[in-house]
């Protein structure tokens, strides 16, 4: 071949070449476009990542001691409200309502929400109610006295949670901590009202003396039903007001709604899971006749921290402006 035609070929070659690369391009590029999708994050990744990022700075929040102080501070308090608190319950359904079924309303949710000793403290409770004519007004007053502690360090807490740096004086916190008993009361008073009148009407559309034990038992478990159907709305209010008037600051309604919603409907399953573990944590061998105190202060506990952890939650989610 002469010297002059390689020239040519060499070109020839050359423009083969671009050809080629330019025909098999649109088919690299087809198998990138195509294998894109499998290279993006799949959403279940992202809001896992997501949820671990919300999550874990509550759970170090949870354990300073900072927190378990607050806790167990509205823990003490909590139990010697209680008894006191439920006393005007049942002495307001039967004396000033005059309503057996309220009554009968009151013990119920006595039973579904103590995790132990329901019947020593229901026991005691009707004693109360029924031998001690001055015993509503020392309940008032270890209300008026008990409620302050249970809402001072809960404020204390809701403030650094949210950054408030002032707290209130001592007289401004006995009046949001009274306001929140009394709107705690009517909203009790209201859940025992909607479920008392509700099994009223069950009663009467099974008959008011069921003859078959089938009858019993539809009437029993759909009061229970009810009155749950009642108590959670309840639940969540009173969480609810707790996160948003108790901060000495502007809270956001809609930023702590959800948080309510959410630690009142974990409050309900936690206390089944904590009624499952009582046999495991053996209070009875350890206590012994002091076993119901003790059960009762460690569910107050465990609600206390359920209740900052919503809020510092909350606050996370605000912050992050989720």
């Amino acid at each position: 071949m002469p010297a002059s035609e390689k020239p040519l070929a060499e070109v020839a070659t050359s423009a083969e070449t671009a050809a080629t690369v330019k025909t098999a391009a649109p088919v690299s590029t087809a198998g990138a476009d195509t294998a894109a999708p499998a290279e993006t994050p799949k959403p279940l990744a992202e809001t896992s990542r997501a949820l671990v990022r919300l999550v874990w700075p509550t759970a170090r929040f949870l354990m300073t001691t900072e927190v378990h102080t607050f806790a167990f501070s509205v823990a003490a308090n909590a139990i010697l409200s209680f008894f006191p608190f439920f006393v005007l319950l049942l002495t307001i359904t039967r004396r000033v309502f005059h309503s057996q079924a309220m009554f009968d309303t009151v013990v119920q949710l006595l039973r579904a929400y103590l995790p132990t000793g329901q019947d020593f403290v229901i026991r005691n409770l009707k004693y109360l109610v029924s031998a001690h004519r001055g015993v509503e007004v020392f309940s008032v007053v270890m209300l008026l006295i008990t409620s302050t502690g249970v809402f001072l360090p809960l404020e204390v807490a809701l403030n650094k949670v949210w950054g408030f740096k002032k707290d209130r004086p001592y007289l401004g916190n006995q009046v949001i901590s009274l306001a929140l008993a009394v709107a705690c009361g009517l909203l009790a008073l209201i859940s025992i009202a909607l479920t008392a009148g509700n099994t009223f009407l069950l009663q009467r559309a099974f008959g008011a003396g069921p003859s078959g034990w089938w009858q019993t038992w539809v009437i029993a478990h759909l009061s229970w039903l009810v009155m749950k159907a009642c108590a959670i709305p309840v639940t969540i209010s009173i969480f609810f007001l707790i996160y948003w008037l108790l901060p000495n600051g502007r809270v956001p309604a809609r930023a702590v709604l959800p948080a309510a919603v959410v630690v009142g409907l974990l409050w309900e399953v936690a206390k089944y899971a904590y009624v499952l573990a009582l046999p495991r944590l053996n209070f009875q061998e350890v206590y012994g006749p002091f076993s119901i105190s003790v059960t009762l202060m460690f569910w107050a506990f465990l609600s206390g921290l359920l209740l900052l952890a919503g809020a510092h939650l909350s606050a996370s989610g605000r912050a992050s402006g989720k």
